[in-house]
């Protein structure tokens, strides 16, 4: 779909996000950012979002000055410890295993820039999560019903939660990757109208 110039443009390729964003009744086209993210295991998480959402947000506004462009990115972290999307399966598998038993923390970074009036605006947004206890035939069962290798720490709570997730805490669309209601809010402020009664929580 060609991008609409002066409409709602979302800087990700994640079908996830759009579809998640298409809840809010706003009309919107996608362009892929294209850029380098920062995937730094040490870095500081809410940090690191914030950035790489910037840099989606920046990228495509340059590109459509009149347009108002979402960039959003996700990332799990454990005890210091950022979790991008794995390498391979085996990655994934040893992403599983960490988080075995344990509570993470989900954030996600929005931003939001339009050239023509400067407008940016950033947020981000922090989940918790907690696993259930995984022994490697959950592990392999999770494997084999989800494709994980798109999904930062190998997994996503919308697939088979009954197999890994204990419990979680916050925005469940912040853990897929998009906060809605955030996401709500970022937009009013630069002066879209979200259809509120399209949205919702629940997956």
């Amino acid at each position: 779909m060609t991008p609409n110039p002066a409409g709602l443009i979302l800087a990700s390729a994640s079908p996830r996000r759009q579809e998640l964003l298409a809840r809010l009744g706003l009309p919107f086209t996608v362009v892929v950012a294209g850029v380098v993210e920062d995937e730094t295991p040490d870095a500081d998480p809410r940090r690191l979002v914030g950035h790489n959402a910037a840099l989606k947000a920046a990228s495509v506004a340059a590109r459509f000055p009149a347009a108002t462009v979402l960039g959003a990115d996700t990332t799990v972290c454990l005890e210091g410890q950022v979790l991008n999307k794995p390498a391979d399966a085996a990655d994934a598998r040893a992403m599983l295993r960490r988080l075995s038993g344990r509570t993470h923390t989900v954030h996600t970074g929005l931003a939001l820039r339009r050239g023509r009036d400067a407008l940016a605006l950033d947020m981000v947004v922090d989940s918790a999560v907690r696993f259930r206890d995984l022994d490697e035939a959950v592990i392999e069962a999770y494997l084999a019903r989800v494709h994980t290798l798109d999904k930062a720490g190998g997994y996503a709570i919308q697939e088979h939660p009954e197999l890994i997730i204990a419990s979680y805490e916050g925005s469940l669309t912040n853990i897929v990757g998009l906060p809605l209601s955030e996401t709500k809010q970022i937009l009013t402020r630069a002066g879209l109208t979200p259809d509120f009664s399209a949205s919702g929580t629940s997956l």
